[in-house]
């Protein structure tokens, strides 16, 4: 496959698993938020771990499949931004609280109401998807290729 063609389809998938990640990280926020009634700003991190678990399997197994032998620098790599993220999401999850509130329902769905929070988490979602992308892909290539080059 061409490099650019390489590189679309790895976008792609990267994408389709941010989706996927997205989607399991704002359902536990949801759900720890509104079924248990935890402060959003302690439901944030708790839903954002399960995230980052299920974007690194998904990472190495079907994003950058190439990188499957990358050792404990990696994983170390990985981990590492992937805490930083954590501090990203949720130093924007409190200043968006402080900027534009949380708990005010902008609009009502069949009963359901969408809330400011959920906004918020939106926004401070795709902030932190850049640097997931552009750190996770650094650390992964740069490992694989190193312990390449070392054999």
């Amino acid at each position: 496959m061409g490099t650019d063609k390489k590189r679309i389809s790895e976008m792609i998938r990267f994408a389709l698993t941010g989706g996927i990640c997205f989607l399991v990280e704002f359902v536990c926020l949801v759900a720890l938020k509104e079924e248990l009634g935890l402060d959003t700003l302690i439901a944030t991190p708790i839903a954002f771990l399960i995230s980052v678990a299920v974007n690194y399997l998904m990472c190495v197994k079907w994003v950058w499949p190439d990188a499957k032998d990358k050792g404990n620098t990696a994983r170390l790599g990985f981990l590492i931004t992937s805490v930083i993220g954590l501090f990203l999401n949720e130093g924007l999850m409190l200043l968006f609280r402080i900027a534009f509130g949380e708990e005010q329902v902008l609009i009502s769905i069949a009963g359901y109401g969408v809330s400011m929070y959920m906004v918020n988490k939106v926004a401070a979602t795709l902030l932190v998807m850049i640097w997931n992308y552009f750190t996770k892909k650094a650390i992964l290539k740069s490992a694989f290729l190193t312990r390449r080059m070392n054999q």
